[in-house]
């Protein structure tokens, strides 16, 4: 159920991935990287089920303040009280290892190069480096709220 806290109603978010429930709090607002770009999600949206990308889900006021988790993959769906992120990974910022994330853009590279007239091969190169490229931003912090 939402809440209402000082005249404005908050949305109910929950963010899950297959081995833990990162988030569970109330926001303002709720921007999500979707397959087509960001979209926001507020109180009393229309409902919508959308496909997650690479990037962060920042979450605006509520009872935990302002908020920021890498993900990446999976769905979304929105609700006009309740946003649930159901993501193949999700992390807080203070827990990407950006050694690793690095490691990962150098594998894009690689398998960039050998692709030759493969479009899956390709396919999978751009989408291992949207992962180590947003993951590197969001631990270095270049996206802030």
């Amino acid at each position: 159920m939402a809440e209402t806290t000082n005249n404005s109603t908050l949305l109910q978010v929950r963010l899950v991935t297959p081995d833990r429930v990162l988030l569970d709090a109330t926001a303002e607002a709720v921007e999500l990287p979707a397959m087509s770009g960001y979209l926001e999600a507020l109180y009393g949206a229309a409902p919508l089920l959308a496909e997650l990308g690479a990037g962060e889900v920042r979450l605006h006021g509520g009872n935990s303040g302002d908020q920021i988790f890498f993900v990446a993959w999976g769905f979304v769906e929105v609700l006009p009280e309740r946003v649930t992120i159901l993501a193949e990974t999700a992390l807080h910022p203070n827990e990407i290892d950006a050694s690793d994330a690095q490691s990962d853009l150098t594998h894009s590279q690689e398998l960039w190069a050998h692709a030759g007239d493969d479009q899956a091969k390709y396919d999978e190169a751009n989408a291992v480096a949207r992962v180590a490229e947003e993951k590197l931003a969001s631990a270095q912090g270049k996206h802030s709220l």
